[in-house]
């Protein structure tokens, strides 16, 4: 699976749609589940709580490793994933569809200043070397 065109991504392995109404949501990357496996548990941040970008906010735990979830941006959090609660292999069939959390940015020139697809590709594939 490529990486969609619409999105932005950090080097942490978090995808950002940014919607209409100015909000984002995140969730993590095709690879990034690729690397954990299958998930069994999403924990996500609370909704209110107020984030700095690249801040620990949520965990994924697959069979092999749990990883944290870092905040793109800094802003406060809107909604989290309940579904994940009792679905977290969703991330693993569907990653840019099961969103983590969502949330309103402090600052909407973050959003767009991170990385594009294409950017991000060529991020995850300097790592493999």
């Amino acid at each position: 699976m490529s990486n969609p065109t619409n999105l932005k991504y950090a080097a942490s392995h978090e995808w950002v749609r940014a919607e209409a109404d100015g909000t984002i949501t995140v969730g993590i990357t095709q690879h990034a589940q690729e690397l954990l496996g299958d998930m069994v548990f999403v924990e996500a941040p609370t909704v209110g709580r107020k984030l700095k970008a690249k801040e620990e906010c949520a965990v994924v735990e697959s069979v092999k490793a749990a990883a944290d979830v870092y905040a793109p941006v800094a802003g406060e959090v809107i909604a989290a994933n309940s579904e994940l609660d009792s679905s977290p292999e969703a991330i693993n069939s569907d990653p840019y569809g099961a969103w983590i959390f969502k949330m309103k940015p402090d600052n909407a020139a973050d959003v767009a200043a991170m990385m594009d697809a294409a950017a991000y590709q060529t991020h995850v594939d300097s790592e493999a070397h």
